[in-house]
């Protein structure tokens, strides 16, 4: 394969090549065009969410607090991975550079990580509106969340800094075909050389029992809170807080199931187009479709985002 190469070290190893989603232009342009529909949804709802987060002393609450924190993490992780492979698409290459593909794996690793950080914490905050509504303002205070919010993008940082110095000091030598749209590390780990990828696996392992704590710690937050929710006796307030609380379980259930196919799938069902697929669906989706989610069943957000294209259509008048 052109542009392929065996290598006995990293040092010597250039770039990458990215699968490509098709090898003829048409279907290229049609990947280009798709995946140019779903980044500008995802800049435009993201983009939308903070500015009206940001604008409206309505929504200074910890709960859009951290949706704000939610909406940046997902500008972070659509925009590392799809820009590269729309450009590769519409000039028909498959290249990026070692250094790309490093700051690729981090910039993932680092957002992903992030954002499910994140959503544990939003999962203590609807527990502690739902079940202890006379004690949110003393726990959740400003300086509580803005430590909360820290400590989940502080996580994502050391996560892929430690993910990303093991993966690219284990000696590659299986030629430099990443078979994935972007440099995703279990495609990475198949160039490696003998055993030496164990260490990696191991250090997956580790991370996947840590995410699988904060699930169950997300699982039994929601046990909670809908046991709290159906004692509630107007069928109002019930409403108010399924209202709050389902957008989050919903993201969660997303990010947390598409992931973990893509992760702990049988390798007797990985196939390049199944891989492609699976990769989109827990890389590009959720980014795209969390600001719908969020902003369908919230009035305060809808109302807020009403005011903000008012000011806009006021501005232009």
């Amino acid at each position: 394969m052109p542009g392929e190469s065996k290598i006995s070290n990293n040092s010597s190893l250039n770039e990458f090549l990215l699968l490509p989603f098709s090898d003829t232009l048409e279907l290229q342009l049609l990947h280009f065009s798709l995946f140019l529909g779903i980044y500008l949804a995802a800049l435009l709802g993201n983009g939308l969410i903070i500015t009206a987060v940001a604008c409206d002393h309505h929504l200074h609450t910890p709960m859009y607090f951290f949706l704000l924190n939610l909406s940046l993490l997902d500008l972070g992780s659509i925009s590392t991975t799809v820009p590269k492979s729309m450009a590769n698409s519409l000039w028909d290459t498959r290249a990026i550079s070692y250094s790309g593909c490093v700051a690729q794996v981090f910039l993932v690793f680092f957002f992903f990580g992030g954002e499910y950080s994140l959503l544990t914490v939003m999962a203590y905050d609807r527990f502690v509106a739902i079940c202890r509504p006379l004690h949110y303002g003393t726990i959740m205070d400003s300086r509580a969340c803005v430590q909360m919010a820290a400590a989940a993008w502080a996580s994502g940082f050391l996560y892929s800094v430690l993910h990303t110095a093991n993966t690219f000091s284990i000696p590659l030598c299986q030629g430099n075909t990443v078979d994935q749209f972007f440099c995703e590390i279990p495609q990475i780990l198949k160039l490696s050389c003998a055993d030496s990828y164990l260490r990696e696996v191991g250090l997956l392992v580790v991370s996947g029992c840590l995410s699988f704590v904060c699930f169950i710690f997300i699982v039994l937050s929601y046990v909670q809170i809908f046991t709290a929710v159906l004692r509630i006796p107007s069928e109002q307030g019930r409403h108010k807080a399924f209202s709050m609380c389902l957008p989050h379980l919903a993201v969660v259930c997303l990010f947390v199931s598409t992931g973990m196919f893509a992760y702990l799938k049988p390798p007797s069902l990985s196939s390049p187009a199944l891989d492609l697929v699976v990769a989109a669906l827990y890389s590009v989706v959720p980014p795209a479709v969390n600001p719908l989610i969020y902003s369908m069943r919230n009035k305060e957000l809808k109302e807020a985002l009403r005011k903000l294209f008012q000011w806009v259509q006021d501005q232009h008048q």
